[in-house]
């Protein structure tokens, strides 16, 4: 009787016909190139645009001219008690908050309705304009930086980036090819390998960007950044494929985009999927968060005292969390021949709660990377939870699904830099490293939720396995 319910279990993935999985995935060049090209952008520009607003805040309020980042004065200890380094941290940290809020209010609308479009209209749109908008980003802040306008122009920059999509879109039109073009069964893996393509082009431009920076300063670094966001455009443009088959001619402004994404989450038809969706999206959105928040103050925790590290350390601190990707692909891979996705996924999550408890009490180089080391599979819990949404829809419905998703990564943004940016100079008066603390803390609800939900899919299994051997003839 098990036989037949098991060739009933596996009968829908052919369903994915009239194109085989097989075909498309050998027809469709690599979405990867687009990725890395717009991840070396954005990897370059967050750092950089970072020690950037340091400096110039800095020297308008008379701080750089008496010790700035590069010096050895930041090691005295009574740089800790500098108040005029900790309002230029402040200024700093509050400058990365107003960007980041411009940026996320304004792609919250457009990654939702470029997402759901893409169902019909096709992928490749909705992957040329954000790569274009992360170009004309990258063309203000040089604008900036050579006329030396006022940072706000900064913020000017950030908010037509996102009218286009930002880099949350890009995101969704990758994830969305690949779950067009990827069989069930190998999809987390798949995910994982793009997730690691995040990482080497961030360890990349971390590596390159911070020498470079030492040795050139900030012009030099941002045009590679412009170079890369250009190419990333033309290579929507000009060499990738389509992967939506079925391809139908949509209206881009109508709140049909906007329900679809609603009706994901509220469709009777789907009564089990939609728990399922909001815990998954939920845990997501914990893990996210904290990834974004910790990454927001790497920079400002390194340049402050007592690590006070000079651009080409905080380079290689940069490469090491983005080596994480890597490693957690490679963790992946291994830890799936004897684990379900959700167990590696919460191997990952303890290795990420134990690498910010270092960071937290990090006082030398030597600890802090050691932090970093700690992170290793830090990475292996995003690409399962990718996974297990993409699954829980159907194929017509992965735009809608990834744009989704890609709207609580902008709301991820918005609340790791309104709490870690906020939180940072709050608590730098009794313990700096306090919002790694923090963050390790609320990585412990996004565990539980994820082991819950396997534990009550393997009581099921295990009930519709009682059934099904009791009922024989039910077949």
């Amino acid at each position: 009787s098990l036989r037949p319910s098991m060739a009933a279990m596996a009968a829908p993935p052919p369903a994915e016909p009239p194109v085989p999985p097989g075909r498309r995935r050998l027809s469709l060049p690599a979405v990867e190139p687009l990725l890395f090209l717009a991840t070396v952008s954005l990897g370059l520009q967050g750092p950089l645009a970072t020690q950037y607003l340091w400096d110039r805040l800095g020297a308008e309020h008379g701080y750089s001219d008496r010790n700035s980042t590069d010096s050895s004065g930041c090691g005295d200890g009574n740089a800790t008690a500098d108040p005029l380094r900790q309002e230029v941290e402040a200024l700093v940290s509050h400058w990365n908050l107003y960007i980041n809020l411009g940026g996320f209010f304004v792609s919250l609308f457009s990654v939702t309705l470029f997402g759901t479009w893409s169902d019909s209209v096709g992928r490749r749109p909705a992957l040329i304009l954000p790569t274009a908008g992360m170009a004309l980003q990258t063309g203000i802040y040089l604008l900036v930086m050579y006329l030396e306008l006022h940072v706000a122009f900064f913020l000017l920059g950030r908010i037509l980036s996102g009218l286009t999509g930002d880099y949350n879109l890009i995101l969704a039109g990758c994830f969305s090819y690949v779950a067009d073009t990827s069989e069930r069964r190998a999809r987390t893996f798949r995910v994982a390998i793009l997730e690691a393509c995040l990482g080497t082009a961030g360890m990349v431009a971390s590596i390159g960007g911070g020498q470079w920076r030492k040795a050139q300063g900030y012009i030099n670094p941002f045009w590679l950044a412009f170079a890369a966001s250009l190419a990333a455009t033309l290579y929507a443009a000009f060499f990738l494929r389509e992967s939506v088959k079925q391809k139908k001619a949509a209206k881009l402004f109508t709140l049909r985009h906007y329900k679809a994404v609603f009706r994901l989450y509220t469709a009777p038809e789907h009564p089990s999927s939609r728990w399922k969706l909001a815990l998954y999206s939920l845990a997501f959105f914990l893990i996210v968060t904290v990834h974004f928040g910790a990454k927001d103050i790497y920079v400002l925790y390194e340049l402050g005292f007592p690590l006070c590290w000079a651009s080409d350390l905080i380079g290689y601190g940069s490469a090491a969390s983005y080596l994480a990707y890597l490693s957690s692909l490679a963790g992946l891979r291994l830890l799936q021949l004897c684990l379900e996705d959700t167990w590696v996924a919460e191997i990952g999550l303890i290795s990420n709660i134990a690498g910010l408890v270092v960071m937290s009490l990090a006082t030398t180089t030597a600890l802090m990377f050691t932090g970093y080391g700690i992170l290793f599979l830090s990475m292996a819990a995003t690409p399962v939870i990718r996974s297990k949404l993409s699954k829980l829809v159907s194929e017509t419905e992965q735009g809608a699904l990834f744009a989704s998703v890609a709207c609580v990564e902008g709301l991820c943004s918005l609340v790791s830099t309104g709490v870690f940016n906020s939180l940072y100079p709050a608590t730098l008066h009794f313990m700096r490293g306090f919002p790694f603390l923090f963050g390790a803390i609320i990585l412990l609800i996004p565990a539980a939720i994820l082991g819950w939900i396997q534990i009550w899919d393997s009581k099921h299994d295990y009930n519709h396995f009682q059934e099904a051997s009791l009922s024989p003839t039910k077949d």
